[in-house]
């Protein structure tokens, strides 16, 4: 799973709309009271927009970032600017089918990472708890200079 988030305090979901050029797969804004289908309420803290991918199994994060870019804009001018008024990352959620699985992230895809100024985020999930095996999930976080 992975998705593109890009959040802040002042943050408009609408302006990040027009400056990338795509509408979010979800989007809130900081104050606007949110209800959910469950009728618990929440009031965020921070506004946000988010492009999720379609989910690939088995796992393939180039693809990923590659369908998620080939939607927004290729200006490099607004992606600095927006790496400068918020935090942008692209959140990624790996569930092994082992417990001992490798993935591996073509060059390519860092660097167009890297040139918007998007934060890569793992969270990797074990499958099954199992004796001496550690369960839950451990996070990876890589982050460029800005």
């Amino acid at each position: 799973m992975a998705t593109l988030r890009v959040s802040g305090q002042d943050l408009q979901p609408d302006e990040i709309t027009v400056l990338l050029g795509a509408a979010p797969t979800y989007s809130q804004t900081k104050g606007e009271k949110r209800v959910f289908a469950s009728g618990r309420e929440r009031i965020p803290s921070l506004g946000s927009w988010h492009l999720s991918a379609r989910t690939t199994e088995p796992e393939d994060l180039d693809a990923q970032v590659a369908e998620l870019l080939a939607q927004l804009t290729p200006d490099l001018a607004v992606w600095h600017e927006l790496s400068q008024r918020y935090r942008i990352d692209l959140f990624c959620g790996w569930f092994m089918g082992e417990t001992n699985e490798g993935v591996a992230i073509s060059c390519r895809t860092l660097l167009a990472l890297g040139e918007r100024g998007i934060e890569l985020g793992i969270d990797l999930y074990s499958p099954t708890p199992e004796e001496g095996v550690r369960f839950g999930h451990d996070s990876a976080i890589m982050d460029c200079d800005r």
